[in-house]
């Protein structure tokens, strides 16, 4: 309890711990404290009051005698007062069952406050000792879904805003403070799970089988293994990826990450509804999945080696609006239908900006943001049943974007499909809307039209850069629900994880620029010469295995 206090009452990590005071508290505890500033004696002399009981009494928790958890709220509702704080936190530890009302004898416990965070959220800590005064224990099973169901009253009750994700079932897997600090100390501009993440749904959503898909990983440049089933080696039941060693840390163990600490949907039974199920398939798949676990060169080659016909950008973009037009029959409740949607969306929209952005810019926020609607928890949908129902309109998609960069991406076919994944954009949007799920609307609002306010500022700087694709510009876009302009979220400059790979067959990356346009533009054709450019994305060929590594 003194460590918890000490910290709550300290500088915080990068001193943004403001006036750390006392907002409530059991009557034990508060009628010898009050809500002055507190110093390091006085968190001390806090801490041994709550921990009083456990002393006197002799109670030993295994598992130990503090519960600590955040009551926080978004940058944009601003602050709340003491008051409000003090009212919202006892409310809490009585639904949490931690005072007399639950029937037992009370916990002793505190809410302190002090100031925001590093993103600007009001928040207040919340310190309980697990000894109640009578020396029972309190029972904190299964205190997570708990919490959150609790939470979701008290937003009601409190008239605060209410978190959409938790009561539609969906929710994204968080970014932990250290996985931001680690990617702050080697230089990169996001976690290495969000890079993972993006890749990983990038190259599944134009695998039009299993093997493809871990040959598609393979050569976005990241290390794959897969997880068999016990007792066997031909049946793979998961897998773990992890991006390469820097090149400033050759020696540095790999993190693995699993495909369900990535994304609730990008577990490998997810996956595999949306591929053929046959033995061959199964089969083809578990000899990639071998050589890939084992450094070896891909058994075979498959679509991800073709270059794109240019016809097939106007193919595909027939088969999305056909996909629209599917949409308009779906009910705003058919949760999986959508989430499936979102899926596929989100999958086109990674691929396209794994080969036209050098750092995750417009099009990777827009595959967030998307990717964020399809996190439904597996109780709420029938993926298999999902998949085998609806048309398979993104792979083909996912296909021509991913390979973008390597010619065939006619301008016209080009704008065509990029129009109709924006009214997939805003059919997804205006679901979340009529649902009521207003703040997820207005997020994928939000990243599409910050798009336009990029590309707009990118041609008045003299349009796009990539003259040698003559890669069309605009500067505005169709509407979405409100009648604002369709856009992206501007992100800050990010570095892609992963280093370059020996004996790899090199892909040139689009530079920055305008990669979705929407308003035709004649231009001359592209002067192309022998000479390759020197920013070059090299993909893994026959990769060496990495000795060890880490597993999330």
């Amino acid at each position: 309890m003194e460590g918890l206090l000490r910290y709550l009452a300290g500088p915080g990590r990068s001193d943004e711990h403001t006036d750390p005071h006392l907002v409530a508290g059991d009557s034990a505890v508060m009628t010898f404290h009050d809500d002055a500033a507190l110093s390091p004696a006085a968190a001390m002399a806090v801490a041994r009051d709550l921990d009083h009981p456990r002393r006197a009494l002799g109670v030993e928790v295994p598992d130990g005698s503090v519960w600590h958890c955040s009551l926080s709220l978004k940058a944009e509702e601003g602050q709340l007062t003491d008051e409000r704080w003090a009212a919202i936190a006892t409310d809490f530890v009585e639904g949490m069952g931690f005072t007399e009302t639950s029937g037992r004898a009370a916990c002793r416990w505190v809410a302190v406050h002090h100031g925001l965070s590093k993103a600007g959220n009001d928040h207040v800590h919340l310190a309980v000792s697990l000894v109640r005064e009578d020396g029972t224990r309190a029972n904190v099973w299964n205190d997570r879904p708990r919490a959150q169901a609790l939470a979701g009253e008290l937003e009601r009750r409190h008239g605060l805003q209410v978190l959409e994700s938790r009561t539609a079932g969906r929710g994204d897997r968080g970014i932990k403070p250290g996985e931001r600090e680690i990617a702050a100390r080697n230089g990169a501009g996001e976690p290495a799970r969000l890079t993972l993440e993006r890749t990983v749904r990038a190259s599944a959503a134009a695998a039009g089988d299993e093997a493809e898909f871990v040959r598609r990983l393979r050569r976005a440049g990241l290390l794959a293994r897969p997880r068999f089933a016990a007792g066997r080696d031909d049946v793979v039941a998961g897998y773990s990826v992890a991006l390469r060693p820097a090149a400033s840390r050759p020696d540095a163990a790999p993190v693995f990450y699993g495909g369900g600490h990535l994304a609730r949907d990008l577990t490998l039974p997810r996956l595999r509804t949306e591929w053929p199920d046959t033995p061959e398939h199964a089969a083809a798949a578990a000899a990639e999945w071998k050589a890939a676990g084992r450094g070896r060169p891909a058994t075979t080659t498959g679509r991800e080696t073709a270059e794109v016909d240019p016809a097939l950008w106007e193919r595909c973009a027939r088969d999305v609006a056909a996909m629209r037009e599917h949409l308009r029959a779906v009910p705003v409740d058919d949760v999986a239908t959508w989430a499936h949607v979102a899926r596929q969306t989100s999958g086109a929209f990674a691929a396209w900006s794994l080969r036209v952005e050098q750092v995750p810019g417009p099009l990777a926020e827009a595959a967030s943001a998307l990717a964020s609607s399809a996190q439904v928890r597996a109780h709420r949908v029938q993926d298999a049943l999902v998949a085998a129902s609806s048309p398979s309109w993104a792979r083909g998609a996912a296909m021509v974007l991913a390979a973008a960069a390597e010619g065939g991406d006619g301008p016209v076919g080009q704008a065509v499909l990029v129009r109709q994944l924006r009214n997939t954009v805003r059919a997804l949007h205006d679901a979340h809307a009529a649902a009521g799920e207003v703040h997820r609307a207005e997020q994928i609002a939000v990243v599409m039209r910050a798009q336009v306010a990029a590309l707009s500022s990118s041609e008045a700087r003299g349009g796009s850069r990539d003259g040698e694709h003559g890669t069309l510009s605009t500067a505005e876009g169709p509407a979405l629900g409100d009648g604002k302009s369709v856009s992206s979220v501007e992100t800050p400059g990010r570095a892609r994880g992963g280093e370059a790979v020996e004996g790899a067959a090199a892909v040139r990356p689009r530079p920055l620029g305008s990669p979705l346009p929407t308003r035709l533009r004649q231009t001359p054709p592209p002067q192309t010469t022998a000479a390759a450019p020197a920013h070059r994305r090299p993909r893994p060929g026959a990769d060496g295995r990495a000795d060890g590594g880490v597993e999330r």
